[in-house]
């Protein structure tokens, strides 16, 4: 079986390799026919999860757009977060950059004109090029194959679109920070860790961002491993319109971090502003919601650090 799911890697590289060359994109979208309509978000959730992807979050934000801003674009739009936490673990222990894919998410969105179902992920691109983790590192290729074997299951008979989005060169791809945690007497580093992150919590409520899900990943050579979901429905709205796709970046993942090794703790994420190149945005004012975004999260975790 090892020796089958080796050969399977192979030839994923491959072909991966292949299209990697002809040229880079950062997203993909796995799509298919669904006039019968019998693949739902939550058919493609469960595949997911039989296939050792864990689907930890799906909303329905059709449901939660309507609400809020009284009209939809899509026919049917999820959001959901997945990962596989063995090879988070394994890839933690060489990259810590991880966390900037941790978790990773899609977005599933039906056309009502096609009627087809779309999965948008990021590509094996997409994920070195975030976590600067080497396209042949082995464990990410089985983290990119996973969910290649899960898009197949969750959508039988799929197939992988062309996407053009003429990507540039990100001015910063990702927004990171440092900081020493102090100690209170008696208190460990988790405890600082727990506080920070009381504050950090507190400051991002009242300016429209959400937590979807937090994860905390116990690893021997770190004090703490946590990373957190986070969406600005403000932002994902608009940007959606034109770009269901979308949800290969969002919700976006803030890793927080200390090595043993190291005094520092270390916070980042991908930049918000990316979503301009990466998802080929011209739209004047959903650039304009993009950035304030990103100013905004950027500013928080300035005044927390200083």
């Amino acid at each position: 079986m090892k020796n089958i799911f080796k050969l399977f890697i192979g030839a994923f590289l491959v072909l991966m390799t292949n299209v990697y060359a002809e040229e880079t994109q950062n997203l993909q979208i796995f799509s298919v026919d669904n006039s019968k309509g019998v693949i739902t978000a939550k058919s493609i959730e469960k595949a997911f999860n039989a296939n050792g992807v864990v689907v930890d979050v799906n909303n329905d934000m059709n449901s939660i757009f309507s609400k809020r801003y009284g009209k939809v674009h899509h026919k049917n739009y999820n959001l959901a977060i997945f990962t596989n936490p063995k090879l988070v673990s394994k890839l933690m222990k060489k990259y810590p950059t991880i966390g900037l894919i941790t978790p990773l998410s899609m977005s599933i969105y039906e056309d009502a004109t096609k009627n087809t179902i779309n999965i948008s992920t990021l590509s094996l691109a997409g994920m070195a090029r975030i976590t600067n983790i080497p396209t042949t590192d082995t464990d990410l290729i089985a983290y990119a194959k996973l969910i290649d074997v899960a898009l197949h299951a969750a959508l039988p008979n799929g197939k992988y679109l062309v996407v053009n989005h003429h990507t540039k060169p990100a001015s910063t791809l990702l927004t990171e920070f440092s900081i020493e945690l102090e100690l209170e007497e008696g208190d460990t580093y988790v405890d600082a860790k727990e506080s920070f992150k009381e504050e950090f919590e507190g400051e991002l409520g009242p300016v429209g961002f959400l937590i979807p899900k937090s994860y905390s990943f116990v690893h021997e050579d770190y004090d703490f491993f946590d990373t957190y979901s986070i969406i600005r429905f403000n932002a994902i709205y608009p940007v959606s319109k034109n770009h269901p796709d979308a949800g290969a970046y969002a919700p976006f993942s803030v890793v927080i971090y200390k090595k043993k090794d190291e005094k520092s703790t270390h916070i980042a994420y991908p930049s918000i502003d990316n979503w301009i190149t990466g998802l080929d945005i011209t739209d004047k004012e959903t650039i304009k919601v993009v950035n304030q975004t990103q100013t905004m999260i950027k500013t928080i975790l300035e005044e927390l650090t200083e």
